[in-house]
């Protein structure tokens, strides 16, 4: 038989051979001291892999148990270490077949026509990234298209209406090596 009591704040029980045994309630663990612990690291490892696993599932695998993994996750996400959760879709059963690579060259008299540049960038849903380039050019986007006309279309309609585009300047993928790979996180390991 096990009896439990508390005793300054931690439940106490003795195991059937009588001996007291503290233990550890889920809010008596801290989340950790504000930096990335190895629970935080394997959090983020975990997710990556498999965003959709309960909290139970992640626990296990983690080797913590569901409240103070629950309680991390919430603190990665509050931090902004996670930023969403999304499913990964093949580009090609869902009719996007083209894939470019388009460096825009803009008019960099202002700081003030860029952001407005960046800002109409932003609302192009076929553009799904863009990211501010050294050397030639001023912006590097990735783009999605059903097929070459339509990207012509987007391209001719769209792209090179843009404020304060000078150029663009595109190559497209023949063939994905690796897309949608999870982030490195090696230099993340800490040995607590």
């Amino acid at each position: 038989m096990v009896s439990k009591r508390t005793l300054q704040g931690k439940t106490m029980s003795k195991s059937a051979a009588g001996a007291p045994q503290a233990e550890e309630s889920a809010d008596d663990v801290p989340v950790h001291g504000g930096e990335l612990d190895r629970f935080d690291v394997a959090i983020l490892a975990e997710l990556q892999r498999e965003a959709r696993l309960s909290n139970a599932e992640l626990a296990a695998r983690i080797g913590l148990s569901p409240a103070p993994t629950w309680r991390r996750v919430r603190w990665l996400e509050e931090q902004g270490f996670i930023t969403g959760y999304r499913a990964e879709l093949d580009r090609r059963k869902v009719g996007l077949g083209v894939l470019a690579f388009v460096r825009v060259d803009a008019d960099r008299n202002a700081a003030s026509a860029t952001k407005v540049l960046e800002a109409a960038i932003r609302q192009l849903p076929e553009v799904i990234a863009c990211h501010y380039i050294s050397g030639a050019g001023t912006f590097e986007l990735q783009v999605l298209a059903t097929d070459l006309d339509a990207f012509s279309r987007f391209t001719i309609d769209t792209l090179l209406n843009l404020p304060n585009v000078k150029d663009i300047h595109t190559s497209f993928s023949l063939g994905e090596v690796k897309a949608g790979a999870a982030l490195p996180l090696g230099h993340l390991r800490v040995g607590k």
